[in-house]
């Protein structure tokens, strides 16, 4: 349940240990991003939408016959009136939301990139920009190095930048000094040390390396898992979305998605200041995120329990 869109995964565990993909969903539902400052209030709308979601997709895995865990990060942990909404959604679904802190988050955002890009013998640098929270997790051959979660998303900062979701010079200036304020102040001990890939997940960064391969002429497949781009190809793409001021005009760029093209300008500036502190030159597209690292978790933990068949 993440603060730009709420997706769902059923998944099959195998008997060799691995998991099987079986169905997946996704609804834009932009908790918190109506009232209040920030992402400090969810909205009676955004409430009813979040439980219309939640009853579909329990309905699609009840008809596979899966167990039900639903996971909420940076805009419900946040939120002055977390309690009443995860109340509302018990007492309308018997769903028990559990909500995970930034740490935990990163780390199985990590669980997933390394089970999608074979990372566990390596110095990854794994990066997801959502809507409400930017997850940072180095981890080196198993060994975590940090593990941070900043308060910057696309639509958190959408909100308290670009509120009409028109772009200008100062309004960009303003929102890139403020990343990379919170940036530094939560990353600094950390801008020098070594990597040896740089990871990225989730929809601002698979979006961006959609518009990417367009650009170019190449083809877009299905899964952009191992698909790469250079820092290069980022100013570039960088060039035109920014030049362009409004929804309208982002949208003739092509790849660009149309249920983002409101919020993509400050991803897009998150990651560029990524970028540049951390000095990437290339980064990987992981195919797995989130979703996939509790899966994986779930799995590890079902494996280690005494007696499980």
């Amino acid at each position: 349940m993440g603060t730009n869109s709420f997706h769902m995964i059923i998944a099959k565990l195998n008997q060799d240990g691995s998991i099987k993909l079986i169905d997946r969903e996704k609804e834009v539902i932009r908790i918190g991003s109506h009232e209040g400052e920030g992402l400090s209030f969810i909205s009676d709308k955004e409430t009813e939408k979040a439980i219309r979601t939640l009853r579909n997709f329990k309905k699609l895995a009840d008809s596979y016959g899966a167990a039900f865990r639903a996971v909420a990060t940076s805009a419900v942990r946040e939120a002055e009136n977390k309690s009443w909404f995860i109340g509302e959604i018990r007492r309308s679904l018997g769903i028990n939301v559990e909500v995970i802190d930034g740490r935990e988050e990163a780390k199985m955002i990590y669980l997933g990139a390394a089970k999608a890009l074979s990372l566990s013998g390596r110095n990854a640098l794994c990066i997801d920009i959502g809507g409400g929270s930017t997850e940072i997790i180095n981890v080196n051959k198993g060994k975590t190095i940090f593990s941070e979660s900043i308060k910057i998303g696309a639509v958190r900062l959408s909100k308290q930048f670009f509120p009409d979701f028109t772009i200008g010079k100062k309004k960009i200036l303003g929102c890139s000094s403020h990343i990379e304020s919170l940036l530094t102040s939560s990353l600094n001990p950390y801008l020098d040390y070594d990597f040896e890939i740089a990871v990225g997940s989730s929809g601002t960064i698979e979006a961006l390396a959609s518009i990417i391969l367009q650009l170019s002429n190449r083809k877009v497949p299905r899964s952009l898992n191992s698909i790469s781009f250079t820092k290069d190809e980022l100013e570039l793409v960088s060039g035109k979305i920014l030049s362009a001021s409004t929804i309208k005009e982002r949208l003739r760029i092509p790849g660009m998605e149309k249920n983002r093209a409101d919020i993509l300008p400050a991803g897009l500036l998150i990651l560029n200041k990524i970028f540049q502190l951390f000095k990437i030159k290339e980064i990987v597209i992981s195919g797995y995120a989130l979703r996939e690292g509790i899966i994986l978790n779930m799995m590890h933990n079902y494996q280690s329990l005494p007696d499980r068949n």
